[in-house]
């Protein structure tokens, strides 16, 4: 058995995302090289093992919704795609990634700011930010994937 969710992202983002922040979203995607500096997401701890076996902890950054291509659990595609809405004037996200609980914290982060940066459309009178959906692996309901006061309301 494994703890395998599927993340469904589809959201509109406000036109107001400096390159930067459009570079950094681009490689977190698996569209783009890694910037110089991640501003969004900054830090991505990880142990391993130095040279004598000793545990280490290491910063190593990895793009958090960049899968693509066949699905391991969840069945179906991996994808992750950002186009400009020109007309709108905004830009137009979709992802459908496999994630695990051990990286909710911080795919959360990038949720979070993905939120702050959300359409008008996608924000209830209370401030809650509706981003897409969340499923167990096994389950064949969707529950609602949501941001309330910047923090991810995970399953």
């Amino acid at each position: 058995m494994a703890d395998i969710y599927e993340l469904s992202i589809v959201l509109n983002l406000r036109d107001e995302l400096s390159d930067d922040e459009l570079a950094e979203l681009r490689w977190h995607l698996g569209l783009g090289p890694k910037p110089g500096t991640l501003h969004v997401v900054t830090a991505f701890p990880t142990v391993e093992e130095d040279a004598r076996g000793e545990p280490v902890v290491v910063d190593d950054p990895v793009p958090l919704l960049g899968q693509h291509g066949e699905a391991w659990k969840i069945d179906g595609a991996l994808v992750a795609v950002l186009l400009r809405h020109e007309h709108a004037r905004a830009w137009a996200l979709t992802v459908r990634q496999e994630i695990h609980p051990d990286e909710f914290d911080r795919i959360g982060e990038l949720l979070s700011w993905l939120a702050a940066k959300a359409d008008d459309r996608h924000r209830s009178a209370t401030g809650t930010v509706r981003l897409g959906w969340t499923r167990f692996y096994e389950s064949d309901q969707f529950d609602p994937l949501v941001i309330r006061d910047g923090e991810v309301l995970w399953p």
